[in-house]
């Protein structure tokens, strides 16, 4: 193995990050990297398994684990016989952290507390391993607590990158190649709060658009529908750069379920949010984070987040059976059977595939804007895979008219 060889869990951000972990080591270095995930306990048995296995296929190189799992509980980490090296959130982004964690003897335990981070550096990267997309971090951590959530004990407060920064980040990914990014934060909608002016989330892409005028496709991802800004409205009508495809924030569809969750927005704000925007951009999809089997959850309330894909018109569904995470409000609640949970996760995923299956069929004889992500295959503005000449290049943009629906994937002429 030549060089550190890092092994990605979990969300855009943590991908953005293997990426900054990446340029940061040294090509000599004999190592395999963990970026843990929190989310779920079974995202943490993902990275235990791919710990020993890391072990088993490189005996002599250095384990390094870091990642929110690591940043909770490092100590627990830190006894794995197979790990060398614990390294916290902020310290894996950090060059004298990360070399000293990979230096053969290095120090086995760099976590420092994360609640007291006050900003977060802007890494400039010159690209993504294999990706036509890239993803930039606009901001870290949250300020608000979600009764299921563990994440802001991962990521800690809010911070922003300031503008001028993404600014810099994103015209040095479009020299590279990339045709489009996608902007990408742990709570991208409470972007800037920290910084001078309080420039909010749509502020800042006007001004990231604007001064990057050769950026041909920008992309959000997850949205809390209750904080969306004027100026990111305007652009969502106006903004043909910015791409119609909006991925939420929803988690459930009942209101007392939501309130237990301790979420910001009620169901009727979730349906007005989506009936707002695409009475704005008629072609807008919507992808969702849904959870399934939350404490207390009857089967009334589970029929409200199932009604919610035709309610809100969503297509592309990340569900979740719910995960008792120790130290959160929630895991001291009365629990659902875990056959339970993951009974109406399946059923939740039954209804996204369905919407797909239907945004797709509705798609044939269309024209689509198609970005080629890799020979023969690609992705329309709205998010949806589409199978394409395999000669174009990767990172070409073309129109086609859509011919058919294959599986999942779109064709084309």
């Amino acid at each position: 193995m030549s060089g550190a060889h890092v092994r990605n869990f979990g969300c855009r951000l943590n991908a953005y990050e293997a990426e900054v972990m990446r340029g940061l080591a040294p090509s000599e270095a004999n190592a395999v990297i963990i970026n843990t995930c929190a989310v779920t306990a079974e995202a943490e048995r993902q990275a235990r398994q791919a710990i020993r296995k890391a072990r088993r296929e490189h005996p002599d190189a250095r384990i390094v684990v870091t990642g929110c799992a690591a940043q909770i509980a490092p100590d627990d980490w830190a006894e794995m016989p197979e790990v060398d090296a614990v390294l916290g959130n902020q310290e894996k982004l950090r060059s004298e952290t990360l070399l000293e964690a990979l230096r053969p003897e290095g120090a086995t335990l760099q976590v420092n507390d994360i609640q007291v981070a006050k900003e977060t550096a802007a890494h400039l990267i010159d690209g993504f391993d294999g990706r036509t997309r890239a993803f930039v971090q606009v901001q870290q951590g949250c300020d608000h607590r979600c009764t299921f959530c563990i994440i802001p004990y991962g990521r800690g407060p809010n911070r922003s990158v300031p503008i001028g920064a993404l600014v810099n980040q994103v015209r040095a990914l479009v020299e590279n190649g990339f045709r489009e990014v996608v902007l990408t934060g742990v709570d991208v909608t409470a972007y800037g709060a920290d910084l001078p002016g309080e420039p909010k989330l749509g502020q800042m892409i006007r001004r990231l658009l604007a001064c990057v005028p050769e950026l041909p496709r920008l992309r959000l991802s997850s949205l809390d529908v209750a904080e969306v800004d004027t100026d990111l409205w305007r652009l969502i009508a106006e903004e043909p750069r910015l791409m119609p495809h909006l991925h939420l924030s929803l988690q459930a569809g009942a209101d007392l379920i939501l309130k237990r969750m301790k979420r910001r927005h009620l169901r009727q704000q979730a349906v007005d949010f989506c009936a707002a925007a695409r009475r704005l951009r008629p072609d807008i999809t919507f992808g969702a984070d849904l959870i399934a089997g939350f404490p207390t959850e009857t089967e009334e309330h589970f029929q409200q987040s199932l009604d919610l894909v035709e309610g809100c018109c969503l297509t592309w569904l990340h569900v979740f059976p719910y995960s008792a995470r120790e130290g959160t409000p929630a895991a001291r609640m009365p629990q659902l059977p875990g056959h339970l949970r993951k009974e109406r996760a399946a059923r939740l995923r039954a209804a996204g595939e369905a919407a797909v299956g239907q945004y797709l069929a509705s798609r044939v004889g269309r024209e689509e804007r198609i970005l080629v992500e890799k020979p023969g295959l690609g992705r329309t503005e709205g998010f949806a895979s589409v199978r394409v000449d395999s000669g174009l290049a990767e990172g070409t943009i073309t129109t086609r008219t859509v011919t058919g629906v294959a599986g999942q994937h779109l064709s084309t002429d």
